[in-house]
């Protein structure tokens, strides 16, 4: 037997060992990159939920406002410089934060050019969980996401002030107490809307108004 051949397998020992500990704690390591990932995507997923809910609800709510603006002189304009209610949609969002275990620490609207943004701000419920990269067991994710209520449509140039009523109207006394109907073009599609109707466009929200998500 040769001893030099013997000294040089155990002095390789040691260092077997701390390349196999090494690797083991890269793979711990990654193993804790992809709970924090999970986490994090999943309270991404839950704001944008949240947000979308939010701005959802704040179109439907527009419905009844927007009909009224139109029996206004100048009421269109008003109605689109008008900034939402800060809590319009809060608690829808609220309810789909929690769907998606995460809870809302901030919302709030701001108001843009034809159209409004709600951000939501959501935190888990649960934590990124144990691993070996220190206080990970206690730490939630956080995201936010932002989302728009954007009117779409233009009502054609030769509408844009109220009919007051007819002249045989006029002459005889009566005037029209309902204005248009009115034809607007929405990403090209008309759409007409006539107020002297019992329900004008029960779908009319989602035809005027887009929702989606944007960057923050």
């Amino acid at each position: 037997m040769n001893p030099g051949r013997r000294g040089d397998r155990g002095q390789a020992f040691p260092i077997y060992i701390v390349m196999v500990a090494g690797l083991l704690f890269l793979a711990f390591a990654l193993f804790a990159v992809g709970q924090a990932s999970a986490a994090r995507n999943g309270a991404q997923g839950a704001a944008d939920a949240a947000a979308l809910a939010a701005a959802q609800e704040a179109r439907e709510d527009m419905r009844l406002p927007f009909l009224q603006a139109l029996r206004e002189p100048d009421g269109l304009n008003e109605f689109l410089s008008d900034s939402q209610n800060p809590v319009l949609g809060r608690e829808e969002a609220i309810r789909l934060a929690s769907s998606n275990r995460s809870d809302v620490t901030r919302f709030y609207w701001r108001q843009g050019f034809w159209q409004d943004r709600v951000t939501v701000r959501v935190k888990t419920r649960y934590t990124v969980g144990t691993s070996v990269i220190p206080s990970t067991k206690d730490r939630h994710a956080t995201a936010s996401a932002t989302a728009v209520v954007e009117f779409r449509c233009s009502l054609k140039p030769e509408q844009t002030d109220p009919p007051q009523g007819d002249d045989d109207a006029k002459e005889n006394g009566d005037s029209k107490d309902t204005p248009g109907p009115f034809e607007f073009s929405c990403d090209g599609r008309p759409v007409i809307i006539d107020l002297s109707s019992s329900d004008p466009l029960a779908d009319l929200s989602k035809l005027i108004f887009a929702v989606h998500l944007i960057d923050d």
